[in-house]
């Protein structure tokens, strides 16, 4: 067995596509996973299971679209994805104790550091856009909610689904998949 961390994108938003986190559990559960552990109401579960993560996340959106009738875009991380993209951050050392202008942009496909760079970022005073393997790692000292580098911009830009976890967020994560 594998730890592996699901992220569900735009579920629980401004009283859209709502998902109980005990429902979402049990739903996983059944899919046969186990030590299934929810974070917060925004789509956070990290699970043991065997099996390729882009099967974890098919099932797992299978399973969402039938308990609940929501399509919602799925990510599955091996633990191990998830702590080599903290380690990649290169703002985790200025995050401690600021976490909330912290956030990880997690793209739901790969894109090259060229491609990237070509990108024309809408960049305000002070903000910060840096791709590791799989993320967007963004410092926004307005917040999130005043950023245009948002999930959206994102999106458009890439043309791949992508989710946003503040950095606090991150590190439970990693924190819960330790803990096993």
């Amino acid at each position: 067995m594998m730890t592996y961390v699901a992220l569900l994108r735009g579920i629980n938003v401004a009283g859209r596509k709502m998902i109980p986190m005990e429902a979402l559990q049990a739903g996983c559960e059944d899919l046969g996973w186990t030590k299934v552990q929810t974070y917060l109401q925004s789509g956070n579960v990290v699970f043991d299971a065997e099996g390729e993560a882009a099967l974890l996340a098919k099932s797992l959106k299978s399973r969402i679209v039938h308990d609940f009738g929501h399509d919602v875009e799925v990510l599955v991380l091996q633990a191990k994805d998830l702590n080599r993209i903290i380690k990649a951050c290169p703002f985790k050392q200025r995050a401690v104790g600021d976490e909330s202008h912290f956030h990880c942009t997690f793209l739901f496909g790969m894109i090259s550091a060229e491609r990237f760079q070509k990108l024309t970022l809408p960049i305000q005073p002070g903000e910060e856009a840096t791709l590791v393997k799989g993320a967007v790692m963004l410092h926004c000292p307005d917040g999130y909610g005043q950023t245009k580098l948002n999930t959206e911009y994102f999106e458009k830009a890439l043309g791949i689904a992508s989710t946003n976890r503040n950095w606090k967020t991150v590190l439970a994560l990693a924190e819960l998949c330790a803990s096993r």
